[in-house]
């Protein structure tokens, strides 16, 4: 009977009280939580390959927004020495450092949902190819493609003390290369950003002169450009090149006394468009270019 009174004692010492942080769950990682549920969808078997498809999609796009708004808001907290906790007892800085864990095994969770993806969609005739998988047929037709479609629309960029890092918009693509000039071996380094007109995957299945029935054959954007780099960089070799993708700060903030509303929200939206980088993606073979000085400003960097 002792034992089980002090059982009982121990179980309501443990159970949160009215005021306790414990009774809540912090808001930015319940929406992280909720993004979890959106990836199950596209683990879930009993949905057609495409809709699988479309849930791994809508869940990368909710975690820009997430980073554009959510996680924007917190930087600034921290940046203007912000030290208020959460409902749920938390600073804005250790919610960051909760937010960066929990994002990272989403993220690691879509990208091994996208793998198991396109293995499935590849059986049933559906390929995104690798470089090395294409055809001649497919190469020569690419190229023509390439450079009647997709060379006038580049603008290679050199990074060097003469040139500052460009300004890459929000959710903007870039490709960094690192080159050697073959008449004197001098190391330089160049940006491409990757133009949005063009369709992201390019559809090379009527290259071949009788392809396989039902099938149809992907390159993405950015490895077409990467196949055809010495046409954009004559006399120079490509030491490495990799990818990567800007994401900004897009949070708006409007004051209520503002005399005119419509004025207010012209300038903050001009304004988002130079918002500070909240996260940066790459390519692991990415290559260290610069820092990236005149794009991003003093806040820290988060590379997913």
């Amino acid at each position: 009977m002792a034992k089980a009174r002090k059982k009982s004692r121990g179980q309501a010492e443990n159970t949160p009280t009215l005021t306790s942080p414990d009774r809540f769950i912090n808001r930015e990682l319940s929406w992280l939580a909720f993004n979890t549920r959106v990836i199950e969808e596209a683990e879930n078997a009993g949905h057609p390959l495409l809709e699988r498809l479309r849930f791994v999609s809508i869940s990368a796009s909710n975690i820009d927004e997430f980073y554009m708004v959510r996680v924007a808001g917190l930087h600034e907290q921290v940046k203007a020495g912000v030290s208020i906790l959460s409902q749920d007892g938390r600073t804005p800085a250790e919610q960051l450092s909760a937010i960066h864990a929990a994002a990272s095994e989403l993220i690691a969770r879509q990208q091994q949902n996208w793998r198991l993806l396109r293995g499935e969609l590849r059986e049933a005739g559906v390929s995104v190819l690798d470089v090395e998988e294409l055809t001649e047929a497919e190469r020569k037709w690419l190229k023509a493609f390439f450079m009647a479609e997709i060379f006038p629309l580049l603008t290679p960029l050199a990074v060097d003390p003469a040139h500052p890092f460009p300004f890459i918009p929000n959710l903007g693509f870039a490709i960094a290369l690192k080159l050697k000039r073959k008449q004197d071996e001098r190391a330089r380094n160049a940006l491409i950003p990757v133009p949005s007109q063009v369709a992201r995957f390019i559809e090379v299945t009527g290259a071949e002169a009788s392809p396989q029935r039902g099938a149809r054959r992907f390159l993405s954007l950015e490895n077409t450009i990467t196949l055809f780099l010495n046409e954009l960089f004559p006399g120079h070799k490509v030491v490495s090149h990799g990818v990567f993708r800007i994401v900004r700060d897009s949070d708006i903030e409007i004051a209520e006394e503002a005399e005119d509303l419509v004025r207010e929200f012209q300038v903050r939206l001009k304004e988002r468009r130079l918002g500070e980088i909240v996260r940066l993606k790459f390519e692991s073979s990415a290559p260290k270019i610069c820092a990236l000085s005149s794009s991003a400003k003093s806040r820290p960097i988060r590379a997913m």
